[in-house]
């Protein structure tokens, strides 16, 4: 059994049997999220799918407090192991065993540099993760645009997808509807809308054009969801 926690945005947090994991741990300025991140005493890793604000979010402020491990692009890593944490690095079509199950590295189109005060510092490429817990499989698409790479997908079993839906940045419900097209996934769950006036969609117009391709959970921010 894998529990899904939907933090806001595209924050999430993962349980496992005995692991925690926290995805893209945009917290601190969130106006959508579902905890703070004093609330984590203890976290094992956390994913980082690029280097902007919204998703790098409140890693280094976890991390340093709960001595997690941070997986994230190599580039992303070096500018994080700098600042005294402790970094898993990947790339793209990497794929690794940890403690708890096996990831790998998806591609994602975006950027992904990180904003210090008026600078921008190179962030590596940008992606998404396959987490593959007990069997579970859980594909956090972080943010992208459509790319037919995701018809790889298709071949994973996916039990759950979390596809941005709120465009301009990222794919819009319709593109994030063709995504669920090529990977097939059990269960889609639209993320990345809403937080932003400039990121607002409707998930309930995602849920009718998916239609029989999946089944569409929208959750709110706190929510569960429990994947066997």
């Amino acid at each position: 059994m894998v529990r899904l926690r939907y933090l806001g945005h595209a924050a999430f947090e993962l349980k496992g049997e005995d692991t925690t994991i926290l995805v893209d741990p945009f917290l601190t300025g969130n106006p959508s999220a579902a905890a703070a991140p004093g609330d984590y005493e203890s976290v094992d890793f956390i994913f980082v799918t690029h280097g902007h604000g919204d998703h790098l979010g409140d890693t280094v402020e976890i991390a340093s407090r709960t001595g997690a491990t941070v997986a994230a692009n190599f580039e992303l890593c070096h500018y994080l192991g700098g600042k005294g944490l402790k970094c898993h690095p990947m790339h793209i079509g990497g794929a690794f065993n940890f403690p708890f199950g096996r990831v790998k590295m998806t591609p994602a189109l975006h950027g992904s540099d990180i904003t210090e005060g008026d600078h921008l510092i190179p962030g590596g490429s940008p992606c998404g993760f396959l987490f593959d817990l007990g069997g579970v499989k859980i594909y956090h698409a972080g943010d992208t645009g459509l790319t037919m790479d995701m018809q790889l997908l298709a071949l994973e079993g996916v039990k759950a997808a979390l596809l941005p839906i709120g465009g301009n940045f990222v794919m819009d419900v319709k593109d994030a509807v063709r995504a669920v097209g090529f990977i097939h996934p059990e269960i889609a769950v639209p993320i990345h809308y809403d937080t932003f006036p400039v990121i607002q969609a409707d998930p309930g117009e995602f849920a009718r054009l998916v239609g029989s391709l999946a089944k569409v959970v929208v959750m709110r921010a706190g929510e569960w969801l429990e994947l066997a």
